[in-house]
C-alpha cells in the first residue's frame, strides 16, 4: 500500500488554503477565551473544518470560570508609573492598589525561592519570564505557585528581552487564596532593580464570569474503530494576534485534514481532528473532554499528535516525553522522509498532549524553535506574536511533517500507557 504521503505533501505545498486560513485566524485578533475574537475564530474554524473533512462538526460545551481583563499598572513610591498587564485569572487588587515591598528573585528557580524563604512573606515577588520551548524551562505557573506558597501578596513576571514588550499568560484558578499577578517589560524590571528595597503599588483589575466555551471535532473514519487524534488549540491571548501560538497549529491541522481526507479511509485507524478551547487556562478544554469519555471511548484513542506553535522558526521538534511508541513514530518519520526532527524526551505538559498522556494515551507535540531563544518563538505571550513573525513556508513544512506523523500513527502499533508509565513520565511536574 502506498503511504499516501507524497500526494498529501504535494497538496499542502501547492495550495494556498493554509496561508489563507492562517491570515484569517490572525485577522480575528488574539482569541482570548470568552471574547468576540475567540467566538469569531471558532465559527470560522467550524466552517473550515467541515469543508476540510467533508463531515459533520461536533461541538462540545465546556463550562469554565471566565475572566475579563481590566487595566493594570505598577507605581513606584516616587509616583512613577509603569505599564503592566494582568495575568489571566488574576485576583484583583483592592481599591487604590496593593502596596508592598518588592522582592526580585531573578529567574525564580526553586533555589531562588529557597534562598529567600524567610523574606518572601508580605512582599510582591518579581521573577523573569523564560523562553518557553527550552530545556529546563520553569513554567510561569510554577513560579507563581512557589511565590504564593511562600506568603507573597503579589506576583510580577518580567519579559526576558528589551523592546518594551509586556508578557502575559494565565495563572491561578480564580478561587480563594490567589494573589494579584501581572506581567511587565524588561525595561520596567531594569528600573526596579536599580531601586534599593523598593515599595511599589500594583493595580490589577479583572472580572470573573461563568462562561461556556466549545471544543470542535470532525472525523475521517479508517478501517477500524480506532482513532488518531490530531489536535490544536483555538484560544490565545489578547495582547496581539496569537499567530505563532496557535494560529499556526490550527492552520496546519486544517491543511492536514484536507490533504489526508482521501487517504485515511484506507488506513487502519481513522483521523479525528480536535480543536480544543481554553487551552491557555491550564488546558481546561482537553482535560474536560478526556474526563467525559467512557473507558471504551478512551481506549479507542490510539495516539494524539498535538500541533502547538509549529511556526516562527525553521527547525521543528517532537516532544515525545520518552514514550517508546511516540519515539518510534518520530524516528520512523525521520527515517522515511529525512525531516531531521529533534526528539525532546523530558515531559513538558503545558499543552494539550499532556492531558492525553495523563489519560494513558500515547501523545506527542510538534513545535518549532525548541532551544532557539533568538527565534520568533520568543514573542509568544507578548504583543509581538503577530502574523508577520510566521513565513508561509514554515506553515507548509510543519503541515507536511504533521501529515507524515499522522499517517504513520494510523498504522503503527501504539501501546497504551499504564498507571506506572504515567507516574514515571509525568512525575511531580505541574501543567
Amino acid at each position: 500500500m502506498s503511504s499516501g504521503f507524497e500526494a498529501a505533501a504535494a497538496e499542502i505545498w501547492r495550495g494556498r488554503d493554509i496561508v489563507e486560513d492562517f491570515d484569517a485566524l490572525c485577522a480575528c485578533g488574539g482569541r482570548f477565551a470568552g471574547t468576540p475574537s475567540e467566538g469569531q475564530a471558532r465559527e470560522f474554524l467550524a466552517l473550515r473544518l467541515a469543508a476540510a473533512t467533508g463531515g459533520a462538526v461536533r461541538r462540545e460545551a465546556v463550562a469554565y470560570r471566565g475572566w475579563d481583563r481590566g487595566p493594570a499598572r505598577l507605581t513606584l513610591g516616587t509616583g512613577r508609573h509603569f505599564a503592566a498587564t494582568g495575568l489571566g485569572r488574576s485576583a484583583a487588587t483592592p481599591a487604590g492598589g496593593l502596596r508592598a515591598r518588592l522582592l526580585d528573585l531573578g529567574r525564580g528557580a526553586p533555589a531562588d525561592f529557597a534562598a529567600a524563604a524567610g523574606a518572601i512573606a508580605g512582599r510582591i515577588v518579581l521573577v523573569q519570564h523564560e523562553y518557553m520551548l527550552a530545556s529546563g524551562h520553569i513554567h510561569r505557573r510554577r513560579k507563581y505557585e512557589m511565590a504564593k506558597a511562600a506568603g507573597a501578596v503579589g506576583f510580577l513576571i518580567a519579559y526576558q528581552h528589551p523592546g518594551g514588550l509586556l508578557v502575559t499568560g494565565s495563572t491561578g484558578t480564580g478561587g480563594a487564596g490567589e494573589v494579584p499577578a501581572a506581567g511587565i517589560s524588561y525595561e520596567t524590571a531594569a528600573v526596579l532593580a536599580e531601586q534599593p528595597d523598593p515599595e511599589v503599588t500594583l493595580e490589577v483589575a479583572g472580572r470573573f464570569v461563568e462562561r461556556t466555551a466549545e471544543n470542535l471535532f470532525a472525523d475521517i473514519p479508517g478501517r477500524t474503530g480506532e482513532w488518531v487524534v490530531l489536535s490544536a488549540h483555538i484560544d490565545g491571548h489578547d495582547l496581539a494576534q496569537s499567530a505563532i501560538d496557535n494560529a499556526s497549529g490550527l492552520a496546519c491541522a486544517l491543511a492536514v485534514a484536507r490533504a489526508l481526507r482521501a487517504v485515511v479511509p484506507k488506513r487502519r485507524r481513522g483521523l479525528r481532528i480536535a480543536l480544543f478551547n481554553v487551552e491557555e487556562w491550564a488546558m481546561i478544554g482537553s482535560r474536560e473532554h478526556l474526563t467525559r469519555l467512557s473507558a471504551p471511548e478512551r481506549s479507542a484513542l490510539a495516539c494524539n499528535v498535538n500541533l502547538d506553535s509549529v511556526a516562527g522558526a525553521s527547525a521543528l521538534a517532537v516532544m515525545t516525553s520518552g514514550i517508546p511508541s511516540a519515539e518510534a513514530l518520530a524516528a520512523a518519520a525521520n527515517e522515511a522522509h529525512g525531516f531531521g526532527l529533534r526528539l525532546v524526551r523530558p515531559f513538558m505538559g503545558n499543552s494539550d498532549h499532556g492531558n492525553f498522556i495523563r489519560a494513558g494515551i500515547p501523545a506527542l507535540r510538534l513545535c518549532a524553535g525548541f532551544d532557539e531563544p533568538s527565534s520568533n518563538l520568543r514573542f509568544q505571550l507578548t504583543p509581538g506574536d503577530t502574523a508577520d513573525k510566521v513565513h508561509p513556508l514554515e506553515l507548509k513544512a510543519a503541515a507536511s511533517v504533521a501529515a507524515a506523523l499522522t499517517l504513520l500513527a494510523c498504522e503503527q502499533e501504539m501501546t497504551a500507557l499504564s498507571a506506572a508509565d504515567i507516574a514515571r513520565i509525568v512525575g511531580d511536574t505541574s501543567p
